[in-house]
């Protein structure tokens, strides 16, 4: 062979060797990241071939598949009372994709999981069609309802929890949404999507605001600054007078006043009274006392500070700042920078409730395929916020608030409720209207089955109309009912 062909020759051959070491890379390196790149059309067309495995509430599945028309898509999915369930389920859309629970388990609702290779095999050899599996939520559908009912046309969010299991039992957002208006890949799909986009809707129905938005918690949070008074032994009791005058002077200004709603019993108050009474001096003198360090130690045991809490759909982090002193004292009356998302708050009562341990709430109970159990949720201790003798201490005092002070609207004949009001400040010069929030529990001789956390961000225009008691206590009331009744 000549001098040309040679060169020629090695030159094809270089190109026969790139070729191939590009198929390679392409087929063994690139290929997790093509086919979930969001531009493959294979992948949706894929996943939409078969019916998808369903989401299910007390054994009843709460989504479904319906075959379409179209071309490329074979199938799309359906929701059952969309509105309702759409904060637990997420969406799972042919043109938009997914979110929540139908992206977070998309392989095992197609059936593209790998833990579900050998139930593919047999239906191959049987000849069935691929199935996709289940995914069983911890879910109460009762207690969903009275959330979802309670809260009606008024924004806000339910969130609902066992304290002994951290099994999330109701997680409602208004306003919200049918996933199921937007499931195909139609012009009416385009348009039902566009106008649930917050720049064409400022109510934002997509918002998840029972995880994914947080609000100053107001006076719900003096529970958390109680339990850490309580902890560092700066009172031994909820029954120990404290040493704080009315009005409550601010740390580190010139003589900043802060006052009291219910005006009478506050001053020098114990515990058990501030909190029945919602004393703001007590509690932003507690907080000074305690410290801003300590302050933060106390609200993370709590689950405050962590940006990595999954349901398995992660919560949006609830914030106790660094602050300064009066920052740190205002902080710890549920204002200033505090923030925290009903999930949170609802997290504080269940620690309460459960004798000091707080668990690891979690919303997916089981993966199933077919009648085989692929994943199965086992509780987890998250930590340990309060000793069992200063949270049956903070039981009482909590249930006296429902009993004789501003928690009434919560009583529950024949059952133990404990419960604490809040009424959070918000905008410059808290000029916007109110939040109104309320948290709670039940406690029946085996423990207790149900803590909640309710918040409203404008229940009336009339400021003197916005309470917690008033306006989030009835919510919270139906949601345990719900959750008891199921029990009796």
């Amino acid at each position: 062979m000549n001098k040309p062909m040679r060169r020629v020759a090695v030159f094809c051959g270089l190109l026969i060797l790139a070729l191939l070491l590009r198929v390679n890379y392409v087929q063994f390196v690139q290929a997790d990241e093509l086919q979930t790149d969001p531009n493959n059309r294979r992948v949706a067309i894929n996943q939409y071939s078969q019916p998808r495995g369903n989401i299910i509430v007390d054994g009843k599945a709460i989504t479904g598949s319906t075959e379409t028309d179209g071309i490329d898509f074979k199938f799309k999915r359906t929701y059952t009372d969309g509105e309702m369930w759409a904060p637990v389920t997420g969406y799972a859309s042919q043109a938009f994709g997914a979110n929540q629970l139908e992206k977070l388990h998309d392989s095992i609702l197609t059936g593209d999981d790998d833990r579900l290779f050998f139930n593919r095999t047999i239906d191959m050899l049987t000849g069935k069609e691929k199935k996709g599996g289940n995914v069983v939520t911890t879910l109460n559908a009762d207690a969903q309802r009275a959330a979802f009912e309670g809260l009606g046309d008024k924004k806000g969010a339910v969130a609902a929890i066992n304290p002994q299991t951290g099994a999330i039992l109701a997680l409602a957002s208004t306003p919200s949404y049918d996933p199921s208006s937007f499931a195909g890949y139609g012009a009416a799909d385009a348009e039902a999507w566009s106008a649930l986009q917050v720049e064409n809707n400022p109510d934002n129905p997509m918002l998840n605001r029972a995880l994914r938005e947080t609000y100053p918690p107001g006076s719900t949070f003096k529970v958390v600054t109680a339990a850490a008074a309580l902890e560092a032994g700066l009172v031994s009791s909820v029954d120990d007078a404290t040493d704080y005058p009315e009005p409550y002077l601010l740390p580190d200004t010139n003589d900043v006043p802060l006052d009291n709603q219910i005006k009478g019993r506050c001053e020098d108050a114990s515990i058990r009274i501030a909190l029945m009474d919602s004393c703001n001096t007590v509690f932003a003198g507690l907080s000074n006392d305690i410290g801003n360090e300590k302050m933060i130690e106390a609200a993370e045991k709590f689950g405050f500070n962590n940006p990595e809490l999954d349901t398995p759909v992660r919560a949006a982090e609830s914030v106790y700042p660094e602050d300064n002193r009066p920052q740190n004292a205002m902080a710890g009356i549920g204002q200033a920078s505090n923030r925290a998302t009903p999930l949170q708050m609802a997290m504080v009562a269940a620690a309460v409730a459960n004798d000091g341990k707080l668990m690891k709430p979690y919303m997916v109970e089981s993966l199933v395929a077919s009648v085989n159990v692929v994943e199965q949720h086992r509780p987890e201790e998250l930590s340990r916020p309060l000793s069992p003798e200063n949270a049956q201490s903070l039981q009482k005092a909590m249930e006296d608030t429902v009993e004789e002070g501003t928690g009434g609207t919560a009583k529950i004949s024949g059952v133990r409720v404990g419960g604490k009001t809040g009424t959070a400040q918000h905008g410059e010069g808290n000029t916007e209207l109110p939040y109104a929030w309320f948290i709670s529990y039940a406690i029946t001789d085996d423990g207790s089955p149900v803590a909640v956390a309710v918040v409203i961000e404008a229940g009336s225009q009339d400021r003197t109309e916005i309470s917690g008691g008033r306006l989030a206590g009835p919510i919270a009331k139906d949601v345990m009912e719900a959750v008891l009744s199921r029990q009796n």
